[in-house]
């Protein structure tokens, strides 16, 4: 009996120990996995237009399509021609893509050049709508460069023709303040508050 509780009691002391050290590890890891940053885009600078020949029209603007990676959350970078990865411990606040479509929908909105403008969600009839193909989106490093780089196109149609109004792309390189992930939503910023001027410019 006096063995059987001996081994009894050695076996939950081993048992306590093993517990306490998995504890311990697991403790560990916790405090050493870095804090996630999470970044956005802010609204756009943009000022409403006296006149406009599309005031009286509805406006939807499209979810931005892409013909490299996915629209998403992640944050991309690239150090080389034929590489390009995601910062792990950084991420916008939406997909990126959605984030792109609200600057859009607000600089349109405060510019008063259309009589309502919404996204391609809504069930509102439109007169015309807003398409756009993402072409580069990503964090550049060469060398002692680092600048933040995008190319969109867009493409005004009618949609009680089925025509195409007009189209442009827009392509910016702008530096960024610090080789990061927080130089890069910088430096993004900027350049989203550039082309929500230039596209005002372009589509009254």
């Amino acid at each position: 009996m006096k063995s059987n509780r001996y081994m009894h009691k050695s076996l939950t002391l081993k048992c306590m120990g093993v517990l306490s050290l998995l504890l311990m590890l697991a403790g560990c890891s916790l405090k050493e996995a870095p804090p996630l940053n999470i970044y956005t885009l802010m609204p756009p600078k943009a000022e409403a237009f006296a006149q406009s020949p599309y005031r009286n029209k509805v406006l939807k603007v499209s979810f931005p399509l892409s013909i490299r990676e996915p629209l998403s959350y992640k944050m991309t970078y690239s150090y080389s021609m034929h590489e390009r990865g995601y910062y792990q411990n950084s991420q916008w606040s939406n997909s990126i893509g959605k984030l792109i479509q609200g600057n859009l929908i607000q600089t349109l909105q405060k510019s008063r050049l259309y009589k309502a403008v919404l996204p391609f969600q809504s069930s509102v009839p439109e007169d015309m709508r807003l398409e756009s193909v993402v072409y580069d989106l990503c964090h550049y490093i060469r060398g002692n460069d680092s600048y933040a780089v995008i190319s969109i196109e867009f493409a005004l149609v009618d949609m009680r023709s089925g025509k195409l109004i007009k189209s442009r792309r827009f392509t910016y390189k702008e530096p960024t303040p610090t080789v990061d992930a927080a130089g890069y939503a910088a430096a993004t910023n900027r350049v989203m508050n550039r082309l929500s001027l230039d596209l005002l410019e372009w589509i009254r």
